[in-house]
């Protein structure tokens, strides 16, 4: 799965990668966590793409509580096509999460510790994602988005079984066009890995706290103490 990521790249960084017009500078983050506000790249035509800020926790246009959210972070690619949650949002709502990077834990349980994954330099990448609008009867309304996952590649296999599908930048366009695509076109897009590979670096477990959220969160985790012969 994908449960936490960062963004700390420049609007204009944000603006030459994924083809958009003026970016408003976003806040550096470092510790992105479910249920909070995330950019999000759709495309409102094949020639015109736009960066808004939607929840991420799918919440399907059929839900009664919003809540269902926290249960839809990230949707299996596999299965997606399948889910009645995810089916719609993935043949006509199909977005671009932008990172520099996300977070695995490995370990046992209560001594997991956290890894970084990143592309060389912290390039941005796009993850694939659905989104949805939900109205609710009083009126409310929920902008949310899921993150698309898959098998790891063997970088992110020696800690975790799943990580996030990061689409090439050639793969953008036919991702974001609103029309849906056939099962094998799908199949292609998401089972295609990316040719640059993921650098793993053991971090702080700062980072296991969604309060924390600043660069300390990616200092390298010190090794542990030495045990005394004596």
């Amino acid at each position: 799965m994908c449960g936490r990521f960062t963004l700390h790249s420049p609007g204009s960084q944000l603006a030459e990668h994924f083809d958009l017009g003026d970016v408003p500078e976003l806040r550096a983050r470092y510790n992105v966590a479910p249920g909070q506000d995330v950019a999000v790249v759709r495309a409102e035509s094949p020639e015109c793409r736009v960066l808004e800020m939607r929840r991420w926790g799918l919440v399907p246009p059929w839900a009664k509580d919003p809540a269902i959210g926290s249960r839809m972070i990230n949707a299996r690619s596999e299965t997606a096509a399948s889910k009645p949650a995810f089916a719609r949002a993935l043949r006509r709502r199909r977005c671009l999460i932008p990172a520099d990077g996300f977070y695995e834990w490995s370990g046992s349980k209560g001594q997991r510790v956290p890894f970084h994954l990143s592309l060389e330099e912290g390039a941005l990448f796009g993850m694939a994602g659905l989104y949805e609008t939900w109205h609710g009867s009083g009126g409310e309304v929920v902008d949310s988005c899921s993150i698309l996952t898959r098998d790891a590649d063997a970088v992110v296999r020696a800690i975790h079984e799943r990580m996030p599908v990061l689409l090439p930048p050639a793969a953008y366009a036919a991702w974001l066009d609103p029309e849906p695509l056939e099962p094998d076109a799908l199949e292609a897009l998401l089972g295609r890995p990316r040719e640059d590979p993921l650098h793993l670096s053991a971090v702080s477990t700062r980072v296991n706290r969604v309060e924390f959220d600043d660069a300390a969160c990616l200092e390298p985790r010190a090794a542990p103490p030495q045990a005394s012969l004596f």
